[in-house]
């Protein structure tokens, strides 16, 4: 049988595509100045939790998780600073 994708690259792919997910989101807050419908909370939960899939990429030797989770944290962590200096500026 013939092997349509490996197993890194289906995971490149898939990374990718929940990656990418983040980016109207903050295009969106960026352009808006806002984050006012953004939960600080969700937003933060997920960071951690990327970062602990990063770590976990990393002890079982994934590029594929630890790439996708890395940019993700990137991403997320991005989201949730926004979220703190747009509501600083606010005030």
């Amino acid at each position: 049988m013939i092997k349509l994708l490996t197993n890194d690259t289906l995971g490149l792919i898939a990374g990718a595509l929940t990656t990418l997910a983040f980016l109207p989101q903050i295009i969106k807050t960026y352009r808006s100045k806002s984050a006012d419908e953004v939960s600080f909370a969700t937003f933060t939960m997920f960071a951690v939790g990327v970062a602990l899939w990063d770590l976990y990429g990393i002890k079982i030797h994934s590029i594929p998780v630890v790439v996708a989770n890395s940019i993700t944290f990137i991403l997320s962590l991005s989201i949730v600073i926004m979220k703190v200096i747009f509501s600083i500026n606010k005030k």
